[in-house]
């Protein structure tokens, strides 16, 4: 039997689902792992934990079958070089404080001892790993949104992030939240008719506007993820020609590209050919929002290089695994106080 070891434990914990990958020394997947939210803002400090283990225990498991000849001992600690984890929520130190807290708790519970860890907010480390620590902006727009940026000093910033309750604007959640303020408003006469209306109580299965308002305010019922399914009926409704829909995608937009702008001007990259990362299931399966977004960019800082290719933001995060094992310095990247 050989003692447990590998070289590295990748981990993208986003705001929809998590992702977690182990790697041998020439970067190849030896086990992947497949878990819902572990942003605890959304689901609980609980809910994470466990959505976070069953993604990196996932991944153990599948690795251990991948070395079914050459079995390691399972009743000893799994050794781990380096592990990156990119976890959705850390915004503050408070948030850094719960989430290092709930991270050790996991590695203790699945047995695994690290050598070297690193701990960032998502779009933080997938922006790293995409620029090869490069001055650049990530913009994410998934059922959450954040935008984050260094520049050429190594300075770092973020803007947006703040959560479904206060922010995450231009993101699924925010597209299908304003679609249900736009029906109720609709449906007391204050704003034009809209096919948001008969679209969203078709898919919730729903009769009437009451039933949604009772949906809406049904703890058991009404869910952050669920309200970000509802930004495909939006672009549904807009392909369709409904104005209510379409000023919601283009309102969108015009937040996405307010946090990118905000961070240009914070990192003087405005004039610099930087790369602008768009990433995130709005940015890809909502083409009127990706190409509203793309313009405003290339109007305001014409040297971006928009790129808004199909990579996972997991290979950013391997990507920064490799680099700090071999020592690379990474920009500081403190949350907001």
């Amino acid at each position: 039997m050989n003692k447990r070891h590998i070289p590295l434990l990748a981990v993208d914990g986003g705001g929809t689902k998590s992702l977690a990958m182990i790697l041998d020394q020439n970067q190849h997947v030896l086990g992947t792992g497949r878990a819902g939210s572990c942003n605890y803002h959304g689901n609980g400090v609980e809910a994470a934990t466990h959505e976070l283990k069953k993604a990196i225990n996932g991944a153990m498991t599948e690795a251990l079958t991948s070395q079914s000849q050459n079995p390691f001992d399972t009743q000893s600690p799994l050794q781990v070089d380096c592990a990156v984890f990119g976890i959705a929520g850390l915004d503050t130190s408070y948030d850094r404080a719960i989430i290092l807290k709930l991270v050790n708790q996991v590695l203790f519970d699945l047995n695994i001892q690290i050598n070297q860890i690193v701990v960032e907010n998502d779009c933080v480390a997938a922006l790293m790993g995409a620029t090869n620590g490069r001055p650049g902006i990530l913009a994410i727009a998934g059922t959450g949104s954040i935008v984050c940026g260094v520049g050429t000093n190594g300075k770092s910033s973020r803007a947006g992030g703040w959560g479904h309750r206060v922010g995450d604007e231009g993101s699924g959640y925010w597209i299908g939240n304003q679609a249900l303020t736009a029906i109720f408003r609709s449906s007391d006469g204050r704003a034009n008719s809209t096919l948001l209306t008969d679209e969203v109580l078709a898919y919730l299965q729903m009769d009437d506007v009451e039933q949604l308002f009772h949906w809406v305010y049904n703890e058991k019922t009404y869910s952050v993820d669920k309200v970000g399914e509802l930004s495909r009926l939006v672009s549904s409704a807009a392909q369709k020609g409904d104005q209510t829909a379409h000023s919601i995608l283009e309102k969108a937009a015009d937040e996405l590209f307010e946090g990118i702008k905000m961070i240009m001007g914070q990192l003087n990259l405005h004039d610099q050919a930087c790369p602008v990362i768009l990433q995130g299931g709005v940015l890809k399966h909502e083409p009127f929002v990706r190409q509203r977004l793309i313009q405003l960019i290339s109007q305001y800082a014409p040297k971006a290089m928009v790129d808004d290719s199909e990579q996972d933001p997991i290979k950013g995060v391997i990507a920064m695994g490799f680099r700090a094992m071999n020592n690379r310095q990474y920009p500081d990247t403190n949350p907001k106080d």
